[in-house]
């Protein structure tokens, strides 16, 4: 027979056992989420390749980003080198995309403007796509009063053009390219914190959260490990469907001389010098214009492939 003094030891002992096996179920449950999303983003990829547009535009990114990379070796000469007499030159062997008012070499000012291009494609929409994700996540999952003060800051952005909000950046700090990424970075984040708060309404009352919740699991945690996780596939969309705006953006502001400063070269400078001259030499205008078009072109492919791949209803 056991004495109650025994009995109560045992009830006691018996919930401190429990612990460990509910962190190992922790472990196993996380495991197995992990094991769920490796085989997610293989089935995104299987889809997108089906996507010909899509990976007609991933070829254009990929061709893009190596000219960048290899922008010296590809360029047949500097974009400093000036020759007066060599001015205004037609599309030739030498010069295949013609020369410009300074006889510079049009085909290597576009190679190497390609750096722009990738550097803007990608450094200010990660910024961007960062600010916008952190605070839509805070926003979303925590609600109350934060949630109402981050989304008036979002109208706020919302009540200027981007353009002229990112002309009003520059103004305030100064011109440059660090300027111009800082301006391009700060624009478009509204749109994103709205998105992810969205997503995040929608997961954070789901009963795998609560249940993080009760096994006493931080905030940090369930965001980064649960919340997160469940909204990369519209994360990786709003990305690639932003670069194509920001790359207009930054050719816009260059165009007006706000963007980067001669002598390096942009596409959007490049126009600008073009448009004066679209009389007697038309190629100065036509050739980062078309650069300009096909890069806007491919990353639209691009999102829109990753917007049907990520879509769970069209799996099929």
């Amino acid at each position: 027979m056991i004495s109650p003094k025994q009995d109560k030891s045992k009830t006691v002992g018996a919930p401190s056992a429990t612990v460990p096996e509910k962190d190992e179920e922790l472990l196993a449950a996380e495991s197995e989420a992990e094991a769920r999303q490796t085989s997610m983003i293989t089935d995104i990829w299987h889809r997108l390749k089906r996507h010909r547009l899509a990976m007609a535009g991933l070829i254009i990114i990929i061709v893009l980003i190596l000219t960048a990379v290899f922008a010296s070796v590809i360029a047949p000469y500097s974009y400093r080198d000036q020759n007066l007499d060599q001015a205004l030159l037609s599309p030739s062997r030498d010069h295949l995309f013609g020369t410009d008012q300074f006889g510079r070499d049009l085909f290597s000012r576009i190679i190497y403007g390609s750096r722009i291009s990738i550097a803007v494609a990608f450094l200010p929409v990660i910024v961007s796509v960062g600010i916008g994700v952190l605070l839509g996540a805070i926003s979303g999952y925590y609600g109350g009063w934060i949630d109402l003060l981050i989304m008036r800051m979002a109208d706020i952005m919302f009540a200027f053009p981007s353009l002229l909000f990112a002309i009003a950046i520059i103004f305030a700090i100064g011109r440059g390219i660090l300027s111009l990424f800082i301006a391009l970075a700060l624009v478009d984040w509204a749109g994103d914190a709205r998105l992810i708060r969205g997503q995040v309404l929608s997961i954070r009352s789901k009963e795998y959260i609560e249940a993080a919740r009760a096994i006493g699991m931080s905030d940090r945690r369930i965001i980064l490990r649960h919340v997160l996780p469940n909204c990369l596939a519209p994360i990786i969309v709003t990305a690639s469907m932003s670069i194509p705006g920001v790359i207009l953006t930054e050719a816009s502001l260059s165009f007006i001389g706000l963007g980067v400063q001669p002598p390096t070269p942009s596409w959007g400078a490049i126009l600008n010098d073009g448009q004066r001259f679209i009389g007697n030499a038309p190629w100065m205008a036509l050739f980062p214009g078309v650069a300009i078009f096909l890069t806007v072109l491919a990353y639209n492919f691009l999102g829109d492939g990753l917007r049907d791949a990520m879509d769970p209803f069209l799996k099929n």
